[in-house]
């Protein structure tokens, strides 16, 4: 299968590298493509060397896959002239997100949406990501009716430029800034442009991603986002008021069965999910799991996972799995389908 990675040389486009071998996932060619000024460097790939390409030459060599990874305005542009040329594109900009011609996909949650038709699937925000596939069980067995989130967001989301600023913060450097302000021993409330209404780009992502991923556009969503000082993933602060009564145990045993999910919740030997912990992993991590007694029907949570993997790169492999085991991707091998 030939499979290209738009954005390849950046953070999120090297962990898709990583992922897609790390997953086996049966690439026969890969096609790294960025920008201009990477034209002609070479990406080492499962013991092979290939260059990087620009899109119009990615194109031309027709590949079965594209996962995209290289901002808005490239996917808007390319991302329909790949799927023109019989590519299926899983894009992890925010371009296709809402619009209701395509899917908006977290394997774990709303796989079943997916079908041959589709040729550009939206990943979502790494966000929402996270916080959905810890809800979508409690959703199911209890119905929610709202959500209360705050986030404490990885430099890493931002990118390497962002990364930089971190490092160079903390060594005493100066050099090129990816905030308006410090990041070291800083918050910053605000993660992309201010809207209208007076939230950010990113809580309004929250806000409309999930309604849509869910299937469920009676579920309210409010959130606040903020970049934090922290390399390992996103954390979260997540309170949802339910529509039925639930039991805490059964809570927990929902989690612990829930795909994708684990539970690390033991307060008396101080265990709980952490940036630190969930770096590198592709599991979604929650914890501080407790009843909010100040309405009924309500529970906190703390949720962490790597922004890079299952908030961005694993993600959407795990897409690409699914259409691969649905016989939507055509591979070489059928028996690799068969396999996943």
């Amino acid at each position: 299968m030939k499979v290209a990675v738009v954005g390849a040389t950046g953070l999120v486009g090297t962990k898709m590298l990583q992922v897609l071998k790390e997953r086996d996932f049966p690439v026969t060619t890969l096609i790294p493509v960025a920008s201009e000024k990477s034209v002609g460097k070479e990406i080492e790939f499962c013991g092979k060397k290939y260059k990087v390409v620009l899109p119009e030459e990615a194109i031309a060599m027709k590949p079965d896959l594209a996962l995209f990874s290289a901002g808005g305005s490239t996917s808007l542009k390319y991302a329909p002239l790949f799927a023109g040329a019989g590519c299926v594109v899983v894009d992890n900009s925010s371009a296709w997100r809402m619009d209701p011609t395509k899917k908006l996909v977290v394997p774990e949650v709303n796989a079943h949406v997916l079908t041959e038709d589709d040729k550009i699937i939206a990943n979502p925000n790494c966000s929402t990501i996270q916080m959905v596939v810890v809800l979508k069980p409690l959703h199911d067995k209890y119905k929610i009716k709202r959500v209360v989130v705050s986030t404490y967001q990885s430099v890493t989301g931002t990118g390497v430029k962002a990364v930089q600023q971190l490092k160079n913060e903390r060594e005493g450097k100066k050099g090129e800034m990816a905030y308006a302000y410090p990041i070291d021993m800083n918050l910053i409330p605000h993660i992309d442009v201010f809207l209208e209404n007076g939230y950010t780009k990113e809580e309004m992502k929250m806000v409309n991603e999930t309604k849509k991923i869910m299937g469920d556009d009676t579920i309210q969503v409010t959130s606040t986002t903020v970049r934090v000082p922290v390399m390992g993933g996103h954390s979260e602060s997540v309170n949802v008021e339910f529509e039925n009564e639930f039991d805490l145990e059964e809570v927990r045993n929902i989690l612990e069965h829930a795909p994708g999910v684990v539970v690390v919740d033991d307060v008396a030997n101080l265990k709980y999910p952490m940036p630190l912990y969930a770096q590198d992993r592709d599991e979604v991590f929650v914890g501080r799991i407790r009843r909010d007694f100040s309405i009924p029907k309500a529970l906190n949570m703390w949720i962490v996972a790597d922004n890079l993997r299952k908030g961005a790169a694993t993600n959407a492999v795990q897409i690409a799995e699914i259409l691969l085991k649905k016989n939507f991707l055509k591979s070489p091998s059928h028996d690799v389908a068969n396999a996943l």
